[in-house]
């Protein structure tokens, strides 16, 4: 078994390369846990399975995303983000990540 390290960790703000959009990271995989159909339809890419993907809240959206890892980038800009289940995965925001709710 191979050890998996992710580049990006739960309450970061990241951008998207290709789509250009803000968010903050809700969960990680460390590999791709879809189904082959959602793969086969969203992935038109075809990024690698076996890296991490994550479970993205998207700014001034109201859904959230999932996306590999290299399609993700640190967010240059520190503002929090504006998504109506932010308050359900965080609370609070401090030097620009979020901050997990205790459960």
């Amino acid at each position: 078994m191979t050890e998996t390290t992710c580049k990006f960790s739960i309450g970061q703000l990241v951008h998207h390369l290709l789509f250009d959009y803000r968010g903050v990271i809700v969960d990680v995989d460390a590999t791709f846990q879809g189904t082959e159909e959602w793969y086969e339809q969203m992935a038109k890419s075809r990024p690698p399975k076996d890296e991490p993907w994550y479970h993205v809240l998207v700014d001034q959206a109201e859904h959230t995303t999932y996306v590999t890892e290299r399609n993700l980038e640190p967010d240059e800009c520190h503002d929090p983000i504006e998504h109506p289940l932010s308050d359900h995965f965080f609370s609070d925001f401090e030097g620009g990540r979020y901050i997990c709710k205790l459960n």
